[in-house]
């Protein structure tokens, strides 16, 4: 069936939004859609119901077309674990660490099954959204590119650029990337979009008018400046360092964090302020903290030793500490990993708050979960663990959950003091945040508060995202481009 691929002129000038704002519209008026990215660079992931991990983005991009997350969306995870090497996810399932240039010589192989994979999309789907990765004009990766132009060439898709006019230079970057392409990548181009926009559009005419001559390509629209209020690729940047609410989260900006859409649902707490923390002069005294999750965990250890923030965390007295997965790991006792499957350091201390040895381990635990709260079982969690390690309790412990289908799961602390668990998302269950922040509100003497579904406020927005980009964008040039009545 019909298909259409969305590029850009760099990374983050909007390409995952819009592919789900296209996604949301082709749903709306009735088809029947898929996004697809073939390769994505994050470490922001998420564990499909069949045990696969993927990307966050096309997660997202699953929801807006109302379609269940499946590994075919993200066929290839790119997981930086360090400055050269990365761990490979291939089909949901890890191919191993690889270095950048070890993994640009398996490129080739990769072709085959993205041809394959998008014709199988076409064949169960009315439209395909494709989306590209960074800029199709990088001209040292332009060899074995399977994600911008070597997609779009190999499957004569169409393209709609995008440009961000918020970073400045939005004409010459569409310009230079289109020039910087082959004839037969820039004739695949058949428009483009000017995105992020702040003030009176008809200021902005006369350039797309000379643009528009100069590259021979039509401009589809202008989308205003808009925050997404929905977790992004690189969500982090978003946070505020200032506390400018009532309750004060801190959490560990670590060199390899992962996963930070696990504090997405925290943006909604009207009297929480999130806050990044690079060092030890930034934490202060915050009345949560949380060690987030991990990609390389010893080494972000030894960086949280090696920046002061050890031993002032271990000074807190008031705050409660909370970690997520590698976070968890690093409040435990020991971390072990002689089988170096993270990095050439074999053993660490952790902070020793909770009675935990971990070890690292060659097979990866990816799989969905839920539970309930040991205390209450009205309060539900659900997410899904994605780590390395096998952790072990050196001695009897209070669990956090107790999940269905599996062990029970967690630990807090008798002072109530420190948590950690391997869930991922556990702050998106609706009663377990209330019940968590509430306890905090009752320490500080001001008024509880109900929690909003996370859920409803992703759908709400993916609504609202819709409306703009149809209100600003040509979607019967777009329909046309790619073949659509």
């Amino acid at each position: 069936m019909a298909k259409i691929m969305i590029q850009g002129t760099g990374s983050s000038v909007g390409k995952s939004v819009i592919t789900a704002a296209l996604l949301r519209i082709f749903h709306q008026d009735g088809y029947k859609v898929v996004p697809y990215k073939s390769q994505n660079m994050s470490n922001n992931s998420f564990v499909t119901v069949e045990g696969d991990e993927m990307g966050r983005a096309q997660v997202l991009q699953a929801y807006a077309a109302k379609i269940r997350p499946h590994c075919i969306m993200n066929p290839i995870l790119i997981k930086p674990s360090g400055d050269v090497n990365a761990q490979l996810i291939v089909n949901g399932k890890v191919e191993g660490n690889f270095s950048a240039s070890e993994y640009d010589k398996m490129k080739p192989k990769f072709r085959k099954m993205i041809k394959e994979q998008i014709e199988e999309l076409e064949s169960e789907y009315d439209i395909v959204v494709i989306e590209g990765a960074g800029s199709p004009a990088e001209i040292n990766l332009r060899k074995n590119d399977i994600v911008n132009m070597g997609l779009a060439t190999m499957m004569n898709c169409p393209v709609v650029l995008i440009g961000d006019i918020d970073k400045g230079g939005v004409f010459a970057s569409i310009y230079g990337t289109v020039k910087l392409l082959a004839k037969e990548e820039q004739d695949l181009i058949k428009g483009t979009i000017i995105n992020k926009f702040r003030g009176d559009v008809n200021l902005l005419l006369p350039g797309i008018k000379q643009i528009e001559e100069l590259i021979s390509k039509e401009n589809l629209g202008v989308i205003p400046y808009y925050y997404f209020d929905v977790e992004e690729e690189d969500g982090v940047a978003i946070y505020k360092k200032e506390i400018t609410n009532a309750i004060d989260i801190a959490v560990i900006r670590l060199p390899h964090l992962s996963n930070h859409s696990d504090f997405e649902a925290l943006k909604y707490e009207e009297d929480v302020s999130t806050r990044f923390v690079r060092n030890a002069s930034e934490l202060g005294s915050p009345d949560i903290l949380i060690l987030p999750g991990s990609k390389n965990t010893i080494f972000d250890l030894e960086w949280i030793k090696s920046t002061g923030l050890f031993d002032k965390i271990n000074e807190l007295d008031k705050t409660i500490i909370f970690g997520i997965c590698g976070g968890y790991q690093m409040l435990g006792e020991e971390i072990f990993d002689e089988l170096h499957i993270e990095g050439k350091t074999s053993y660490i201390k952790g902070f020793d708050k909770i009675p935990m040895k971990t070890e690292m381990e060659p097979v990866k635990v990816t799989v969905q979960v839920s539970g309930n709260l040991t205390e209450d079982e009205n309060i539900k969690i659900y997410g899904y663990e994605i780590h390395m390690g096998r952790s072990i309790f050196t001695k009897n412990v209070d669990n956090l959950f107790i999940m269905n289908n599996r062990e029970n799961e967690g630990y807090v602390s008798e002072d109530e003091k420190t948590y950690g668990t391997y869930v991922h998302g556990v702050f998106d269950s609706p009663s377990f945040r209330q019940l968590f922040l509430n306890s905090i509100r009752r320490k500080k003497g001001i008024a509880e508060k109900d929690s909003v579904d996370y859920e409803v406020i992703r759908e709400e927005s993916l609504d609202k995202l819709a409306d703009i980009v149809r209100e600003n964008v040509d979607i019967d040039k777009i329909y046309e481009i790619m073949g659509v009545k």
